[in-house]
C-alpha cells in the first residue's frame, strides 16, 4: 500500500429535515449573515424563507444576495462581496447548488482580501489567508460536492476561462445536507447534477493520488448513483433515492477533496469557459463516451471494475473485455438518464473547439489521468465529441 494523507475539516450535518438547524449553526460562526442563493423562484422561495426565518430566530443579520446563476462569474462574485463588506457581515451562507455554494466561497475571499476573488485562483501569487470569511453551506442539489471541497469554481466571461480557487480555507465550517430539499429539483438538473457526481467519483477513482479510502468511497458512490439516480428521476420524491443520491455527492465531494479529477474536468472546465450555457454536468457527459474508450486500456482492473457496476453481466468477463465494454455500458447509462449528447447538440460553436482543446491543459486534471493525454489528442476527444451523428 502506498502512502496517503487524509483531511475533512468541514462538520456535516446529514439527514431528511436537517435545514431546521441551519439558525443554530449560523450562529455559532456570526451575528450578520450574507445569504447566496440563485434568483428566488416559486420552487425555491419556501426554503429561503425557512432559512431567513431560523437565522432571524437566534437573532442573526440576514442581507440576502439571489444573483446567482448556472457557472457564476466574476461580475457576480464582485457583486457579492460588494454587499458582503458594504453590510460589514461576518459569515457566509450558501444555499442551493454548487454554483451559489461556490458563490459563496469566492465572495467569502473577495469580501476580505485585496483586489477581487478572482485574483486568488490557482496558479497565481495572490494566497488565500485565514481572514476568508466563515462558510457555511445547505446544499439543495446532489451534485458537486462543494459542501464539503476546498474548491470554488468561477468563470471569467471577458476571458472566456472557468477557473478554480482552491485553498483549505474554502472548506465549509460546516454544512447541511438535507435530502428533503431536493424532491423539487427538476429531472434534467437531478440528472446533470447526478452524473457530476459519478464523474467525481470515477475520477478519483482512477487519479493517481487515489488511496484505499478514497477508492473505497468512491466505488460506493458509484454504485449509489448507478442504482438510484434512475430512480430519482422517474420517481422525483422518493426519500430513499434523494438520501441515498445525497450520500453519493458527499462521498464524491469527499474524495475530490483528497485526491481530485482527471482529464474529463479539465476538458469540461474549458466547455464552460466557452459555451457557459451549458451545464457543468453536460460538459462532463458529452466527453465520457470518448474519454473511457481512450483511458480504459491504461487502467484496466479499475474500468473493469466500473463496467461491472454498470452492466453486472460483465462479471463473467475477464478485466480485460470487462474494461473494453465498460465503454458501451457508459453510453448506455448515459442514455438512461438522458445525458448522452455531442457538443453540436448542446450549442457550442465548432469554432471553439481549438480553443477548448488549448485551455483544457491550463489545469493539471490531464497531467494524472492514467493516460495522459497530448493537447492534439485532447482536441481529437473533443472533436469526436462534436457531432456523433456526423
Amino acid at each position: 500500500m502506498k502512502s496517503f494523507n487524509w483531511h475533512q475539516p468541514t462538520e456535516l450535518l446529514f439527514g431528511w429535515g436537517r435545514l431546521d438547524e441551519v439558525g443554530e449553526l449560523v450562529d455559532l460562526h456570526g451575528s450578520r449573515c450574507l445569504m447566496v442563493t440563485g434568483h428566488t423562484s416559486e420552487a425555491k422561495y419556501p426554503i429561503y424563507e425557512r432559512v431567513k426565518k431560523a437565522l432571524e430566530e437566534k437573532g442573526v443579520e440576514v442581507f440576502h444576495f439571489d444573483g446567482v446563476t448556472t457557472n457564476p462569474t466574476t461580475d457576480i462574485v464582485n457583486e457579492g462581496s460588494e454587499i458582503a463588506m458594504k453590510n460589514d457581515v461576518d459569515v457566509v451562507l450558501g444555499v442551493g447548488g454548487g454554483s451559489s455554494m461556490d458563490t459563496a466561497k469566492a465572495i467569502a475571499v473577495g469580501a476580505s482580501h485585496e483586489g477581487e476573488a478572482w485574483d486568488y485562483r490557482l496558479f497565481t501569487e495572490k494566497e488565500i489567508t485565514d481572514k476568508t470569511l466563515p462558510i457555511i453551506t445547505v446544499t439543495t442539489t446532489s451534485g458537486t460536492g462543494s459542501q464539503v471541497t476546498p474548491v470554488s469554481v468561477v468563470t471569467n466571461s471577458r476571458e472566456k476561462s472557468k477557473f478554480a480557487l482552491v485553498d483549505t480555507q474554502l472548506c465549509p465550517e460546516a454544512s447541511i445536507v438535507d435530502p428533503e430539499l431536493m424532491v423539487t429539483v427538476p429531472r434534467h438538473v437531478t440528472a446533470s447534477t447526478g452524473f457530476d457526481a459519478f464523474a467525481h467519483s470515477f475520477e478519483t477513482y482512477i487519479h493517481d493520488d487515489a488511496s484505499p479510502y478514497t477508492d473505497l468511497l468512491a466505488k460506493e458512490s458509484v454504485e449509489l448513483i448507478v442504482k438510484y439516480l434512475p430512480v430519482a428521476m422517474s420517481h422525483p420524491d422518493h426519500e430513499l433515492a434523494r438520501k441515498k443520491l445525497a450520500w453519493a455527492d458527499t462521498l464524491a465531494g469527499i474524495c475530490i477533496s483528497n485526491a481530485g479529477t482527471t482529464l474529463p474536468h479539465g476538458i469540461g472546465m474549458a466547455i464552460g469557459g466557452h459555451a457557459p450555457d451549458v451545464l457543468h454536468g453536460e460538459a462532463l457527459s458529452v466527453i465520457y463516451p470518448e474519454f473511457f474508450r481512450y483511458t480504459y486500456s491504461a487502467n484496466i482492473e479499475k474500468f473493469a471494475a466500473i463496467g461491472r457496476v454498470l452492466d453486472p453481466e460483465l462479471e463473467k468477463e475477464y478485466d480485460e473485455v470487462a474494461a473494453r465494454k465498460s465503454c458501451q455500458a457508459m453510453d448506455d447509462f448515459l442514455k438512461e438518464i438522458g445525458m448522452y449528447f455531442d457538443l453540436k447538440g448542446l450549442g457550442v460553436p465548432e469554432g471553439e473547439l481549438e480553443a477548448i482543446a488549448d485551455d483544457s491543459v491550463e489545469l493539471p486534471d490531464y497531467e494524472v489521468n492514467p493516460r495522459v493525454a497530448t493537447r492534439d489528442e485532447i482536441y481529437d476527444i473533443i472533436e469526436k465529441a462534436y457531432d456523433r451523428a456526423g
